[in-house]
């Protein structure tokens, strides 16, 4: 008897610090099964699970399906260093549910630089996917590895040549 109220002690504290976690750090790591590396998404906390907007103009969430899991991992806040890793089940919410309208307010206030922030909502009720991540099980080991993956493939790039006079404009010298 000693040792079920010990899981459940352990159990409450876990869930606890991923709460706490979830709540601190404004993004985290989002590995969804079958795929070799993880993604950072921004997220929010609500109802006892991560929230996630994406398409449609926002954050991609390759991978990320309802009834699949996913393996997250969020960071400190002040170190910026893993913190807590777990296993997630991802559910779609619907538009119009009060599921998803929650999940919306607490989102909007996380959204930073938002081109359209009067009608955000129906933007992403019309183009975009909010996903809802809850824990489940046990926390995971945290990984011993660095974890790096190569950016994802994207038409923008920021590498070009120098403009040729750039140098001359830096480094020439004051006349007094």
């Amino acid at each position: 008897m000693e040792r079920t109220t010990t899981a459940s002690a352990e159990d409450f504290l876990d869930r606890a610090l991923v709460e706490e976690a979830a709540k601190k750090s404004g993004l985290l790591w989002v590995q969804p099964a079958g795929q070799p590396h993880a993604r950072p998404l921004w997220h929010a906390w609500h109802d006892g699970a991560v929230v996630v907007v994406g398409e449609g103009g926002e954050q991609p969430l390759h991978g990320l399906a309802a009834g699949a899991t996913a393996a997250l991992t969020l960071r400190s806040k002040d170190k910026w260093g893993r913190l807590v890793a777990f296993t997630a089940t991802v559910t779609l919410l619907a538009p119009g549910t009060p599921a998803w309208d929650g999940a919306v307010e607490e989102l909007k206030g996380k959204r930073l630089n938002a081109p359209d922030t009067d009608t955000i909502t129906d933007r992403w009720a019309r183009e975009c996917r909010v996903l809802r991540l809850e824990p489940t099980g046990p926390l995971a080991a945290l990984p011993t590895d660095a974890l790096t993956a190569p950016p994802m493939p994207s038409p923008v790039t920021t590498r070009q040549p120098v403009p040729a006079g750039l140098p001359k404009l830096l480094f020439k010298k004051r006349k007094r």
